[in-house]
């Protein structure tokens, strides 16, 4: 099946693809930053070629994709989460604008021809008008984040380079995903964490919200992993994808479905420190582009992602 790096492969994303290509039968690179931790992948870590490198060493880059000749390349190494980038909005820019940049730079100056599959945001959408909806493709780029501006730059440049140098680039803009392993500073894994901490007494039974309002379209990672390998295998060069649910949630239904799954009697209390300075009302999605590109459809129900969440923070909140 040939060779496949994904950088950032000790996140969220990176360690449910790790697994995805190993399945495949891929013999799997991974890049992680030094001193990251790696419990994302300690399952499957034995099986993976890692090499410890910052996106923003373009030397380190480039000896790699000299050394391995890559057959597919997912650049998932990058800061994600949207309520840091108003606190650090330059080094945000920095780790995805110009990490993207060195590993394009890499590739073009090398032997490699891989397909480099470049996953964007809905956040690159940003402030989205009712007559809108759904989004495609084709919807103004108004982000509302440094993070949604970093992602547009990203994109671009995959936009650029395939233009430019012809590299075989597929960009995606997958709309929000949760699962196992997400970071607890996300919302709905946030929520999964404070119901596991309250269910083994480390905690009052208050659960603290941000904006409840706010609509979201969710996706199960397994579904979001097995679309990123059908856009690289499936979709054509320099074109632009979303990947979504094409259903929008508010967060208050998503705190609602995880309250049902506890026996524990939960007030909610909003608090003022998780509110962002500007906030994306909705975010739904159409995807049709690319389910008639690839047949892709999600397939796990949002119930099951949940349960699945909150059974993670079950097993790793400890008493």
């Amino acid at each position: 099946m040939g060779k496949g790096l994904i950088t950032g492969i000790s996140g969220f994303v990176g360690s449910h693809l790790a697994e995805f290509l190993l399945d495949m039968g891929l013999e799997v690179y991974g890049t992680t930053k030094q001193g990251s931790k790696t419990e994302n992948i300690d399952h499957v870590k034995s099986r993976l070629k890692l090499s410890e490198i910052d996106m923003r060493d373009s030397h380190s880059l480039k000896n790699l994709v000299k050394e391995v000749e890559f057959d597919y390349i997912f650049h998932l190494a990058a800061q994600s989460f949207v309520h840091a980038s108003w606190k650090t909005p330059a080094d945000m820019l920095e780790t995805n604008v110009i990490g993207t940049v060195n590993l394009l730079e890499a590739v073009r100056n090398s032997k490699c021809d891989p397909v480099i599959l470049i996953p964007g945001s809905s956040e690159e959408y940003g402030l989205v008008y009712p007559d809108e909806l759904p989004i495609s493709e084709t919807n103004p780029l108004r982000p509302l984040s440094p993070y949604g501006v970093s992602k547009i730059a990203q994109d671009f440049l995959g936009w650029q380079y395939y233009n430019s140098y012809g590299l075989k680039i597929v960009r995606t803009r997958a709309f929000n995903h949760t699962g196992r392993r997400r970071g607890e500073i996300y919302v709905a894994s946030n929520f999964a964490k404070q119901i596991a901490e309250i269910e083994k007494g480390l905690k009052e039974p208050v659960i603290c919200v941000g904006n409840l309002e706010a609509k979201r379209d969710f996706s199960d990672i397994r579904d979001i992993v097995s679309a990123y390998w059908l856009a690289a295998n499936k979709c054509d060069y320099g074109e632009v994808y979303n990947i979504c649910s094409e259903k929008a949630r508010t967060i208050q239904s998503v705190l609602d479905l995880l309250l049902t799954m506890t026996d524990k009697k939960i007030e909610v209390k909003k608090d003022p420190n998780r509110l962002r300075p500007s906030d994306v009302e909705i975010l739904q999605g159409d995807c049709s582009k690319f389910k008639e590109k690839t047949g892709w459809s999600p397939k796990i129900p949002f119930e099951e992602t949940m349960k699945d969440l909150l059974d993670y923070w079950r097993e790793k909140v400890q008493k």
